[in-house]
């Protein structure tokens, strides 16, 4: 098992430089109503279920540098030209690259809502990182827990357990800095009893419910997991809250 915060550590050696990140993808999508969507390169878990496992296996072979400015360039010209009022960052972890995504998020007019998709790792780890997203209002946060318990989440993600209360840390820091932000968790490999301890835990920090984020079995991520033989329930569309609730 790995220590998640070191492996952020040694992703950000190869996915940045300078103030520039590597990305590997701009796109419309249609989650959220319809959002502009940047793909990153370069993560901190190793997730069974991860739809994009190979930038996250490899970062080093995939996607070009940009700088900040550019990314917030091309993901304010997607969404004006869609008619959106969202935008994110997506694909593999966004916070690895701290002052890279501060800046993109500096070039972001606040007419649009800026969704962080991250795991939380390094935000719980942080809470600096918290303090500092606290600056931008239009900034809302999807903190999204691999899986429902300690157990869960090393067994999915292939760190040490005591990732999962970074994660749950990142809620409380997010909080404490009046920052919007709500919980997912990948439900699809829980159990009701770890589902109802984890509603339970999510509580005591001041959050009620949590966004069910259910497997989607692309081919290449049903091969994964058949191959490494684990087990999964059925699988669903995502269910993303809707855009009016952020």
């Amino acid at each position: 098992m790995f220590d998640p915060v070191e492996m952020a550590r040694a992703t950000e050696k190869i996915v940045c430089e300078d103030d520039r990140r590597s990305y590997y993808r701009f796109r419309s999508a249609r989650f959220y109503g319809g959002i502009s969507t940047a793909d990153c390169v370069g993560c901190c878990l190793r997730c069974v279920f991860c739809w994009s496992w190979r930038e996250v296996e490899k970062p080093q072979k995939y996607g070009q540098m940009y700088a900040p400015e550019e990314v917030a360039r091309k993901l304010v010209a997607i969404a004006r030209s869609k008619g959106y009022r969202q935008i994110r960052i997506s694909g593999n972890e966004p916070t690895i690259g701290r002052e890279h995504l501060l800046r993109v998020l500096e070039g972001i007019p606040r007419e649009f809502t800026f969704i962080l998709e991250t795991n939380g790792i390094l935000i719980g780890h942080d809470e600096g990182y918290a303090a500092e997203l606290a600056r931008f209002p239009n900034v809302h946060v999807r903190v999204s827990l691999k899986g429902a318990s300690e157990e869960e989440f090393s067994r999915l993600t292939g760190a040490r357990p005591e990732g999962f209360a970074l994660q749950l840390r990142a809620l409380e820091n997010l909080r404490g800095h009046g920052v919007r932000a709500h919980p997912a968790c990948m439900v699809s490999f829980s159990s009701d009893e770890s589902i109802g301890k984890l509603k339970e835990r999510l509580a005591a920090i001041g959050f009620g419910e949590f966004e069910a984020e259910e497997l989607v079995l692309y081919p290449a991520v049903e091969e994964r997991l058949r191959r490494l033989g684990v087990q999964f329930g059925t699988a669903h569309e995502p269910s993303c809250i809707p855009p009016e609730q952020i």
